[in-house]
């Protein structure tokens, strides 16, 4: 099976220090959903893994995020994408929990749900806590410049072996040639 892992926040949708709260927030990054597409178009299934601690530091509730993923999915369904799947973390740093990245949780529990091992899996996240689960698990990790990725390029310790790309539409370009 062929499977990418995608972030949301700096990697899908523009990001925000504050979080993205609600659907009017969350506003794709110009070309991400139709690097989707292609990824779709290239039988590979789509799936995010993304830490929503706003729920757990009560910014927002399920019925919200729910509808930020509405808007999400109807959005990549407006360029013929889809995303097979969204796996979230809604806990806060304080629960200590192991499916807040950089913990291995959400992406152990995608390997589970798909039955495969994540060996070689890209992963793509514009943040070092996306990155670390993938490299402990032998997935593929890459950076994008978006969202906090150049943050996260300066301030380095990326795992080895993580690829950097300028942003979602770059990395599927990479992955579907």
């Amino acid at each position: 099976m062929n499977l990418v892992i995608l972030d949301r926040d700096g990697v899908i949708n523009f990001d925000s220090d504050q979080f993205i709260k609600n659907p009017e927030e969350w506003k794709p990054i110009p070309g991400s959903l139709e690097a989707i597409a292609r990824l779709n178009q290239a039988d590979c299934r789509v799936v995010v893994a993304t830490n929503q601690s706003g729920i757990g530091r009560g910014l927002f509730d399920m019925s919200m995020l729910n509808a930020i993923h509405d808007k999400m999915h109807k959005a990549c369904a407006l360029v013929g994408a889809r995303i097979d799947a969204v796996f979230f973390c809604p806990h806060t740093s304080e629960h200590q929990c192991n499916c807040r990245k950089p913990k291995t949780g959400l992406l152990e529990e995608i390997a589970v749900r798909y039955g495969i091992s994540l060996e070689g899996v890209p992963v793509v996240g514009d943040s070092l806590r996306d990155l670390q689960p993938a490299a402990v698990l032998g997935a593929q990790p890459y950076l994008v410049l978006t969202g906090k990725g150049m943050k996260t390029q300066e301030a380095g310790n990326l795992p080895e072996g993580t690829i950097v790309r300028p942003d979602l539409a770059a990395v599927v370009a990479e992955l579907v040639k």
